[in-house]
């Protein structure tokens, strides 16, 4: 062992346990220090000079240092970190961290008669918070005796104490050099293995906490907030703000606001889905497809299909009946405008949060460079403007030459998705020949669903196999720009992780939606791929079934995947962790019972969190968004399965973040950064995709055309559905001469889905004039809806302002306040120190 590695080294198990007993993992060995960070490193790792060095700087800074080896592991050893009172008061004033001033807002809170929240939790349920009704100021030295020191110990929190020594963790060097300094470099060099701030003890408890109370604030987070049997209760933000920090805090204040408003989108698709649920077998369209027992339709392959009947595709027209109704149009352009409120509430609700957590007035300082970026461009510099300092710079051709690069990998990975959605469309054909011709009868009367089915479960297959690949591509492309800070990191490898996946998941969707059946030809002259596999038709009522049963499959397994992967396979890391802790893997002689190891331990038996961030947790829900909005037109149950999802996701992520991840490092933000501009372009996608969908995919124009222009309510005035579409399907279904093809067939004509003319026209099989119309109804349905939604969402976007005006007020006064006070109360501190010292004082500013 080198010199500055033999603390408590030399103690036998027994011992470490005995001296521990006071502390239980959470204090030095007197029991007075708090720990407010752990280092972790190997005794066989060879960087012990830079450990040493690294160490040595950290006490010269004012840290305090004590060493502890694993109960667990022979190899492995923890440096515990303390920050007495004087470093966190020098490194709280360098950081400009507001601290709560000693004068509080007096206001009466005026009881409510309304009936009491359920969805909202008890005061009393959540102890030992900080009051949000005081003042809060920049933390000063010089100007110490303003602010609310009550306890030194409690005075600053332990996510701050944790964000002040990884502030000091950052700037301290382990070997001469401009770039030579930072835990995150020692982490990459692997001299440390870990670091992280410690849980505040365990998240249960023995005894009720409704008659002993909470523990700690882990165990609070864990009763008040984990567990499933408070699932409709709000989040406490606060409290997560205040253990996580802001940064976490406003990932689940998002998560929460987007789920609450699911809930109106939720209802009004429920009804919209009921709607066509009661309107199913009264459905005109419905009742002709079901009545068509002599209507012929021309066979769905050239060699082993034969013609079949109208009427087997009942049961296929009710269930497109439930999601192609009257309701479709006004819930596609319900879920535009309901993105926009979304989005401009949730400006609104930041501003707040902001406000309470005291970010308005907080910058984000200087980022320090990655190690790769310096060690890259080590050898050129330029001043920084900010900061003054030289620096390493990345000239700009290399900047631009390694992101043509990048955009040329994300190009190739994009034709990669393309490549198998057109190896599924291969599959759908070939699968569409043999369910056609399948002996079984079952399967060859529902052979569309068969394969349907088939194929968007083989799709979901690739989808989940292709997102493995995309995650390491994202990271290796990102990693090549050499991004200058770990925001700039973050930001690239979110768009293009978004990117990527999004193209992944809905590149087959925009297939069924727009051109699916569209290319397909016409008996006799049926286009054809590789002139082998004749293209999909659209069924007589549609392909909008095809598009719904798409985007339910993949909607519903893929939640349940992302569910399992974000609880279950961190429960069995940390389970396989504890049987390997228990047959004594690491060395040590066998624990017994996990109680008896200090909190350190435990933490380092818990998976860290993920590499990425909050990327993997924003991704999900922002790729839900999309589902839940572009297609909804075809979709409307896609709010309500978002909707219970996010009910258990918000608890799935908040038992992770306290049972089974390590405690991250209390991060502060103002924003969800990136997210909000991909949710809004998501939400200028969705307007466009809806108005395509209802316009093309959807049978609803060429009913509204043939009820005004062909029906039987052109001449006599009427306007009931049911009565001005009656004939619609035989007007949509054209004539074809199957003796043409000189086959041995019993039916000499047959009908397919299209508006041709009959052979013995003079013109035969050229489109008819309603065609024309259908296809210029489609085009200024279009314009319309597109232009209609985006006037509704711009000038929604006008009335509400991104920050409450009261909020404004509010902000005005504390301004104006804060200023009385500091002045009254340096006038009273001089006062008093005057008085103190004999001289005369007067009542005015000296």
């Amino acid at each position: 062992l080198g010199a500055c590695d033999q603390d408590d080294s030399q103690l036998l198990p027994h011992q470490i346990l005995k001296k521990r007993s006071d502390s239980s993992g959470l204090f030095f060995r007197d029991g007075k220090k708090r720990i407010d960070y752990i280092l972790v490193y190997k005794k066989s790792s060879p960087q012990v000079e830079k450990r040493c060095t690294f160490e040595k700087n950290l006490r010269a800074e004012g840290l305090m240092l004590e060493k502890e080896p694993s109960m667990t592991n022979n190899d492995i050893m923890f440096v515990k970190i303390h920050a007495p009172w004087d470093t966190l008061c020098k490194y709280a004033e360098q950081m400009n961290i507001r601290m709560p001033f000693r004068f509080h807002l007096k206001c009466q809170q005026i009881k409510s008669w309304l009936p009491k929240n359920p969805m909202k939790l008890d005061k009393e349920a959540l102890p030992d918070l900080e009051e949000s009704d005081c003042y809060t100021a920049p933390f000063s030295r010089a100007r110490m005796h303003h602010f609310t020191i009550n306890n030194r110990e409690s005075f600053f929190s332990n996510s701050t104490r944790s964000r002040i020594v990884h502030h000091v963790l950052q700037r301290t060097k382990y070997e001469d050099g401009k770039s030579k300094m930072g835990i995150n470099r020692l982490l990459g060099n692997n001299t440390y293995e870990a670091a992280f701030p410690p849980h505040e003890g365990g998240y249960k408890s023995r005894h009720p906490i409704k008659t002993h109370g909470a523990q700690n604030h882990r165990h609070l987070l864990y009763e008040r907030w984990a567990r499933w049997g408070i699932w409709y209760k709000y989040q406490p933000l606060d409290l997560i703000r205040r253990y996580f920090g802001e940064k976490i805090g406003l990932y689940f204040a998002w998560l929460g606001w987007y789920t609450g408003m699911l809930i109106p989108a939720a209802l009004v698709g429920l009804f919209v889905f009921l709607y066509g649920l009661f309107t199913m077998d009264s459905s005109q369209v419905s009742k002709e497809i079901c009545e068509a027992n002599t209507t012929i339709m021309c066979p769905m392959c050239e060699e082993t299909c034969e013609p079949w009947t109208l009427s087997d595709s009942c049961v296929f027209a009710k269930v497109t009946h439930l999601f192609d109704n009257g309701g479709t149009v006004f819930f596609a352009i319900f879920m535009a405008i309901w993105a926009t409120v979304f989005l401009e509430f949730w400006k609104r609700r930041r501003a707040e949060l902001t406000y309470d957590w005291d970010l308005i007035d907080w910058e984000e300082e200087e980022e320090e460079l990655r190690p790769q970026f310096e060690a890259k461009y080590s050898r050129v510099e330029r001043v920084n403007p900010i900061s003054g300092k030289p620096e390493p710079f990345q000239p700009f051709s290399d900047k631009l030459s390694r992101l043509m690069v990048s955009v040329s990998g994300i190009f190739f990975m994009i034709s990669l998705v393309l490549t198998a959605v057109f190896a599924v469309v291969v599959f759908r054909l070939i699968a569409m020949e043999k369910f056609a011709s399948f002996n079984w009868h079952f399967v060859k009367k529902n052979w569309q669903f068969a394969t349907s089915g088939t194929g968007v479960c083989i799709n979901f297959m690739i989808i989940m196999s292709l997102n493995v690949v995309y995650e390491k591509v994202a990271y290796l492309l990102t990693n090549l720009e050499h991004p200058r800070t770990e925001s700039e990191w973050e930001n690239s490898f979110a768009l293009k992780m978004f990117l990527f996946q999004f193209v992944n998941l809905n590149s087959s969707t925009f297939y069924i939606a727009f051109f699916l059946g569209r290319f397909a030809g016409r008996p006799g002259k049926y286009n054809k791929l590789f002139n082998r596999w004749r293209l999909e038709e659209c069924h007589p009522s549609g392909c909008l079934i095809d598009l719904c049963l798409q985007m339910g499959v993949i909607m519903f397994f893929k939640q349940i995947w992302n569910n399992f992967m974000e609880l279950g396979y961190p429960l069995l890391q940390n389970w396989w962790s504890r049987r390997k802790m228990k047959q004594g893997g690491g060395g040590r002689p066998n624990v017994e019972n996990k109680t008896q190891l200090p909190q350190w331990d435990k933490d380092w038996n818990l998976q860290p969190m993920n590499a990425h961030g909050l990327v993997d947790e924003y991704l999900e829900m922002v790729l839900q968004f999309g589902f839940t909005t572009i297609f909804v037109a075809a979709f409307p149950l896609a709010p309500l399965l978002a909707l219970l999802n996010n009910i258990i996701e918000i608890r799935l992520d908040a038992y992770k973040f306290v049972t089974q991840w390590r405690r991250p490092m209390p991060a502060r933000a103002t924003d969800i950064g990136i997210w909000h501009g991909i949710l809004e372009g998501i939400g200028v996608l969705a307007v466009i995709t809806n108005a395509f969908v209802i316009a093309i995919t959807s049978d609803y124009i060429p009913r509204f055309v043939y009820a005004f222009k062909y029906g039987p309510c052109v001449d006599k005035g009427q306007h009931h559905a049911d009565e001005c579409l009656q004939g619609y399907m035989n007007s949509s279904l054209s004539v074809f001469d199957m003796w043409e093809l000189k086959n041995s067939s019993k039916f000499r004509y047959c009908r397919y889905r299209d508006y041709r003319a009959p052979p013995w026209s003079s013109v035969p099989y050229e489109f008819t004039l309603q065609f024309w119309h259908v296809l210029a109804a489609r085009l200024a349905f279009i314009i319309v809806f597109e232009h209609l939604v985006f006037g509704i969402k711009s000038f929604i976007a006008y009335l509400i302002p991104d920050m409450p005006k009261d909020l404004c007020d509010r902000m005005r006064r504390e301004k104006y306040l804060m200023q009385e006070m500091m002045y009254e109360a340096e006038l009273e501190h001089l006062q008093k120190e005057r008085k103190k010292n004999g001289k005369r004082y007067h009542h005015e500013w000296p």
